[in-house]
C-alpha cells in the first residue's frame, strides 16, 4: 500500500511538471535574475552545475561587469547587492561623495554661467550710446603670430640672372627724355636685361648739360621699379670699354625702326646683349610701339612715367609756390589757366607755316630756314601751296592773337588770370601784343618769383620747363595752342591723375583756320560754332585706337572706371 501511496504521488508530481501552466511559470522563472539568483541561494548547496550555468547565462552578473570594467558603486547597483551587506555600503557611500563633488562644482560654475547667459549678443543701444561687452585686447590682433614660421619677398633676379645691360641716351627736350627713359625701362622688362641709369643727352637747341640726378630723385627712380626691372647707377666696375659704348659698332644696336613690337626686341636685340652682356641702344626716340607690345609693359610705361619719374623736392615745392601765387593774385582765391603757348622761332621755322608779319619779318624766316632745314626749303618756291594746305589741315601752331579770340569765344573774360609756359616767343612783344590786350593778367615764372628765388634753377634749362610743367598740371584749366610732347603728357597726366574733371583744352585748329578766314561769319555764329566744337575736346579720357600713343590718353591700357 505504501509503495502504491507512493507511486502515485510521483506520478502526479510528473503530470503538474508538463504542464502548460508550470512550464510557463518555471520559463518566468528562470528569466528572471531575482529567480535564479535567490533560487540558487535558497538551495544553498544545491547542484553546482546548474549554479554556474546560471551564473552564465545572466550579462549583468557581477563577474561580467569587472570585465567591462565599471566602477565598483555601479557593479554594487547592478547587481543589486544587499544594501546591508559590508560592500554595498562602502559603494553608496562613493556614489554619495561623487554626486556631492558635482553639485559644488555646479554650484561654483552657476554664477559665470548666469552672466554668460544675461550678456548681450553684440551690443545694447541706449539712446545714442551703444554698450558692447568688454573684450582683452589680444597680441594677435596686430602681430600675426605664424609670421615667424614663414617669410617671403618679392623676387628680384640676382645679378647673374639678367641678360645683360642695356644702356640709352635720352635725346631731345625734358619731355623727350622722359618719354625715352618710359621705353627704356619697358624693353628691359621684355628682354629681362639690367637697365644702367639713362644719361640725358645734350640738346642741340637748348645746349643744355642736365644730368639725370639733376633733374630726377634717382632713389625714388631705382626703388619704385625695383619690382619690376634691376636698374644700376653706373656701368659695371668689370666693363673696361666705356667709351666704346656709343662708338664702336659691336657694342651699338642700331637700324631699330619706329614704333618696333616686342617681339622685334626678343629676336633681334636679346641675342646680342646676351652675347656682348653690355649694349647700347642708338637711337632711341620712339623706338618701342603701343598696340603691338603686351598690356602689362603699357602699364608699366604708366608706371614709371606717373609714379617712378618724380622731380627732385626744391623742384616741386617752388612749382607748388608759383601755383599758390597764381591762386592769389585777386587777393582772393581764384582759379587759374595755364596756356602752353608754342611759338618760338624754331618752332615756327620747322613749321613751313605762313604767318601775318612784314616783309621784312617773312625774307628773315626764309632765309633761317633755308640754312636751318636746306633740303626742304629747296628754292622756297613751293612753300607758299604748301603752308596753305597744313593750315587748312590744322597743322599749323596758333599764333598768340588766334588763341586769344579762341578764348574770348570759349567765354574766359578780360580778367581770367593766365600763367604762360612758353619759351622766347617769335616777333617779341609786337606778337603778343593782341592776347595781352585781351588778357591782360598774363604772367610768367619770372614774374611770379625773385631773381633770387629762379637763381637755382637756372643752371639747367630742363630745371625751368619741368616749373612750367607741374605749374601746368596744377592749372584749373590748360590750353595748348600746338601738339609736342610737353602738352601730350600734361593732357595724359590731367587724366590719368584725375584732373579730367577740369579742363584741358586742345583747340580744333583746323575749324578756327575756317572760320579765321570766313569774312561773312559773326560773332556770335562763330562763338556759338567754337563753343560747341570744343565741348569733346576738354580733356575727358578717350578709348585709344591704333597707333595712337598712350602719353596723351593712358586711358585704355592704364586707367578703369570708378565704383
Amino acid at each position: 500500500m505504501a509503495e502504491l501511496r507512493h507511486s502515485t504521488v510521483a506520478a502526479a508530481a510528473a503530470r503538474s511538471s508538463n504542464s502548460p501552466a508550470k512550464r510557463d511559470s518555471d520559463a518566468s522563472a528562470a528569466s528572471s535574475p531575482f529567480a535564479s539568483t535567490s533560487s540558487a541561494r535558497g538551495r544553498g548547496g544545491g547542484d553546482d552545475d546548474d549554479g554556474k550555468d546560471a551564473h552564465r547565462s545572466s550579462p549583468l552578473l557581477p563577474h561580467h561587469h569587472k570585465r567591462l570594467g565599471l566602477p565598483s558603486p555601479l557593479r554594487s547597483l547592478l547587481a543589486l547587492e544587499d544594501p546591508r551587506s559590508p560592500s554595498a555600503s562602502s559603494s553608496y557611500r562613493i556614489l554619495l561623495a561623487l554626486l556631492a563633488f558635482l553639485l559644488l562644482a555646479a554650484a561654483f560654475s552657476a554664477t559665470s554661467v548666469w552672466s554668460r547667459l544675461n550678456a548681450p549678443y553684440l551690443c545694447q543701444k541706449d539712446g545714442i550710446t551703444l554698450h558692447c561687452p568688454e573684450t582683452k585686447e589680444a597680441p594677435s590682433l596686430w602681430e600675426n603670430p605664424r609670421a615667424a614660421t614663414t617669410s617671403w619677398k618679392p623676387y628680384v633676379p640676382p645679378e647673374n640672372e639678367t641678360s645683360g645691360y642695356i644702356f640709352i641716351h635720352a635725346e631731345g627736350g625734358l619731355n623727350q627724355q622722359r618719354i625715352a627713359i618710359c621705353n627704356a625701362v619697358a624693353i628691359a622688362k621684355i628682354m629681362k636685361a639690367t637697365l644702367i641709369l639713362p644719361v640725358l643727352k645734350q640738346d642741340q637747341i637748348w645746349k643744355d648739360q642736365t644730368k639725370f640726378e639733376d633733374i630726377f630723385d634717382v632713389d625714388h627712380f631705382i626703388n619704385y621699379l625695383k619690382d619690376d626691372v634691376r636698374i644700376v647707377r653706373d656701368i659695371p666696375d668689370w666693363f673696361t670699354e666705356k667709351d666704346e659704348l656709343f662708338t664702336s659698332i659691336k657694342r651699338t644696336v642700331k637700324n631699330i625702326p619706329k614704333y618696333a613690337s616686342a617681339q622685334f626686341y626678343i629676336d633681334n636685340v636679346l641675342p646680342r646683349i646676351k652675347e656682348k652682356k653690355i649694349m647700347s641702344i642708338k637711337p632711341f626716340v620712339d623706338r618701342l610701339g603701343y598696340d603691338n607690345v603686351p598690356m602689362e609693359i603699357n602699364r608699366l610705361r604708366c608706371r614709371v612715367n606717373y609714379h617712378a619719374l618724380k622731380f627732385l623736392p626744391d623742384i616741386e615745392e617752388m612749382a607748388d609756390k608759383l601755383a599758390a601765387r597764381m591762386r592769389n593774385r585777386t587777393g582772393s582765391v581764384n582759379p587759374y589757366m595755364a596756356l602752353h603757348l608754342r611759338f618760338e622761332k624754331g618752332m615756327v621755322g620747322l613749321s613751313f607755316c605762313d604767318f601775318a608779319g612784314t616783309r621784312e619779318e617773312k625774307e628773315m624766316m626764309a632765309a633761317y630756314r633755308q640754312k636751318e632745314w636746306p633740303r626742304r626749303y629747296k628754292n622756297g618756291s613751293h612753300l607758299w601751296p604748301l603752308a596753305l594746305q597744313k593750315r587748312k589741315e590744322g597743322r599749323c601752331p596758333l599764333e598768340p592773337g588766334e588763341i586769344a579770340i579762341i578764348l574770348r569765344a570759349l567765354g574766359y573774360t578780360r580778367g581770367t588770370q593766365i600763367y604762360v609756359a612758353s619759351g622766347q616767343v617769335y616777333g617779341g612783344k609786337n606778337r603778343m601784343a593782341p592776347l595781352r590786350n585781351m588778357f591782360p593778367n598774363l604772367v610768367t615764372k619770372e614774374e611770379l618769383a625773385s631773381a633770387a628765388e629762379m637763381a637755382p634753377f637756372r643752371k639747367h634749362v630742363t630745371s625751368l620747363a619741368a616749373l612750367d610743367f607741374l605749374v601746368c598740371l596744377r592749372s584749373d584749366a590748360f590750353v595748348m595752342t600746338h601738339g609736342g610732347n610737353f602738352a601730350k603728357l600734361i593732357m595724359g597726366a590731367r587724366r590719368y591723375g584725375g584732373r579730367h574733371r577740369l579742363k584741358s583744352i586742345k583747340p580744333d585748329k583746323g575749324l578756327m583756320s575756317k572760320s579765321l578766314g570766313d569774312p561773312h561769319m559773326g560773332w556770335a555764329a562763330f562763338s556759338d560754332d567754337v563753343v560747341i566744337t570744343h565741348q569733346t575736346r576738354a580733356g575727358l579720357p578717350e578709348p585709344t585706337f591704333p597707333n595712337y600713343d598712350l602719353w596723351e590718353n593712358p586711358l585704355t591700357p592704364c586707367m578703369c572706371p570708378t565704383a
